[in-house]
């Protein structure tokens, strides 16, 4: 079952590779831009067809993939290169890629959930603690709202925040007929309360149950993949203060261990497909994120780089060679890819020694 899980992990990074590449090509395409080739993988091509102005490939190495836009790292005289073309058009096929990714982490979510019997939302419908919460100031009907200031989205949120400071001390917002309150040094913490004769661990709180609708469908959907957004996030802020470090960061083959062992460590097959597909959407939408950071090589860093040079072109009525951000990228490039080879090092002697 580990080499089945192996294999549809490894589908499912061509697939979001693809689909980034995708949104690359159709935006480009769509906006009057030459496309000359759009590869899947990488390495020597394993099959070609030539189309009209564009080269399809499928290349050999089951990583990465390009779509290669007529004058896009180089200066060219065709009137349909990608550095002929006003800025916003530039701008959109730039940012298409983690568009797609995104989108297909949200469909994703939306197929997972359309089975779900209903859903539980964040407001409270009664207390298991004599009391103890109700003293402090909430109360029956509360929709929670926040904590310290970062909305809460789904159930889980209060797992992932109240958590995050350790202490359980935090600034709770509900709303309450329509209006937020803040109850300050509020004490929420878990522990063991009794209900219908067994044993209860969470909060001390009953959250409302309600029907699925497709209407829930879409918004529990689109509240899984913000919270998708805030855990890069938070990882990221980790790594740069230095609560994580690059030691325990992971790579395609982290990656891929991760989706193998969540699947075959699952009960039966259809949970683990389950838990492999939320996986799935969880990694669309960390590519998204991660590609608009503004790094050199990144589509974010292509994004800055065009905001930059528009700007500056403008002021200075010059148009600026597109070499000096050509060996920009470059390094960027070289920068990210000893990155990967460090990161793929630590995943295999983690594997390793595990």
């Amino acid at each position: 079952m580990v080499v089945l899980y192996i294999v549809i992990a490894i589908v499912l990074f061509s697939f979001l590779i693809f689909i980034h590449e995708l949104g690359h090509f159709l935006a480009a395409k769509g906006l009057g831009v030459q496309v000359n080739e759009f590869s899947l993988c990488m390495g020597p091509a394993i099959w070609q067809r030539t189309k009209g102005e564009t080269t399809y490939s499928l290349r050999c190495i089951p990583i990465g993939g390009y779509c290669a836009m007529e004058g896009e790292d180089e200066d060219s005289d065709n009137p349909r290169a990608f550095g002929a073309v006003a800025w916003w058009r530039r701008l959109i096929i730039l940012a298409a890629g983690a568009f797609m990714n995104f989108v297909a982490g949200f469909l994703i979510m939306v197929i997972l959930l359309a089975p779900s019997a209903g859903f539980t939302d964040l407001t409270i419908s009664g207390f298991f603690d004599d009391g103890g919460l109700a003293a402090q100031g909430l109360q029956v009907g509360d929709e929670l709202f926040a904590v310290d200031g970062q909305r809460l989205y789904l159930t889980s949120d209060l797992d992932l925040l109240a958590s995050r400071d350790g202490d359980g001390v935090m600034d709770l917002t509900v709303l309450r007929d329509g209006e937020k309150v803040t109850l300050e040094d509020f004490t929420l913490q878990k522990g063991t309360y009794r209900l219908d004769g067994e044993d209860y661990y969470g909060y001390g709180i009953s959250l409302t149950a309600v029907p699925r609708t497709v209407g829930r469908v879409v918004e529990n959907a689109w509240y899984y993949c913000l919270d998708f957004v805030r855990m890069v996030w938070m990882g990221l802020e980790d790594l740069v203060t230095g609560a994580m470090g690059l030691d325990q960061m992971s790579g395609v083959v982290g990656i891929v261990d991760v989706i193998a062992d969540t699947g075959a460590s699952a009960p039966t097959v259809s949970v683990g497909l389950f838990n492999v597909a939320y996986l799935g959407a969880f990694i669309a939408v960390n590519l998204a994120v991660m590609n608009l950071l503004p790094i050199p090589a990144l589509d974010g860093g292509r994004i800055v780089c065009l905001l930059l040079t528009t700007v500056v072109e403008k002021l200075t009525r010059r148009k600026l060679n597109p070499k000096y951000e050509g060996w920009l990228h470059a390094a960027g490039m070289v920068a990210l890819l000893g990155l990967m080879v460090y990161v793929t090092f630590q995943d295999v002697f983690r594997i390793i020694g595990g």
